[in-house]
């Protein structure tokens, strides 16, 4: 089975949540990073989940200060109460890290599993590979191929090959090679050459198959 690309953690990249509205965004585009925390941490008091993640990232980074972890958690799990499934997933990231906070996979599985049920993508996949390898939850193939087909309906090439292949081999899900042949063709279009050499594959022999059952006189 093809391994999902590993996906990049948020905090690598330092990606601050994109909402314009949000007081302390412009300043933060604009380089005034003193003026964006400041604004940030206004709008964060006053219940602002977006600029509590923003300030978050802040603080992990250190920029207009200096780099503060627990303050970064206490204001993601500020922006996570308050649903914000970015965040949700963030901290499910630092669980199953054990960075500045306790490693624990099984709540990296619950942060998980709050982000994915609002239909973040990156939660959606990282729950279905807890469920998948048995990490921080039982190992249950049924739920890891549910969201992994949720994320490759939105569009994620590595999920569309994954639940592709729990249909064609049956894992997870009821042996369908129609369904497998669709979710292989649908990653051969994003540019995956292997899923579009397998939906070819899999085309001509369920072809084939036919054909001999036609021929043989077989309905099934």
């Amino acid at each position: 089975m093809k391994r999902l690309a590993i996906w990049p953690l948020l905090f690598s990249l330092g990606a601050l949540a994109a909402a314009p509205e949000v007081p302390g965004w412009h300043e933060y585009q604009g380089g005034r990073l003193a003026a964006a925390r400041v604004a940030f941490w206004q709008a964060a008091e006053h219940g602002d989940r977006v600029a509590a993640f923003d300030l978050a990232m802040m603080d992990w980074r250190g920029e207009a200060g200096p780099v503060d972890k627990p303050a970064a958690v206490f204001w993601l799990k500020k922006a996570a109460d308050l649903n914000l499934a970015q965040a949700q997933h963030a901290l499910g990231l630092l669980a199953e890290r054990g960075d500045a906070v306790p490693k624990s996979l099984t709540e990296a599985t619950r942060w998980f599993t709050l982000a994915a049920r609002q239909g973040y993508l990156a939660a959606q996949l990282d729950l279905g590979t807890q469920y998948f390898l048995g990490r921080g939850a039982p190992q249950d193939d049924r739920l890891a191929a549910y969201w992994y087909e949720e994320a490759a309906k939105q569009g994620d090439v590595g999920a569309q090959y994954l639940t592709a292949s729990m249909y064609e081999h049956g894992r997870g899900v009821k042996q369908n090679i129609p369904a497998a042949i669709r979710w292989y063709a649908r990653a051969g279009a994003q540019g995956d050459a292997g899923a579009r050499a397998k939906a070819l594959d899999l085309a001509k022999s369920e072809m084939a198959r036919r054909a001999q059952n036609a021929s043989s006189g077989s309905f099934r």
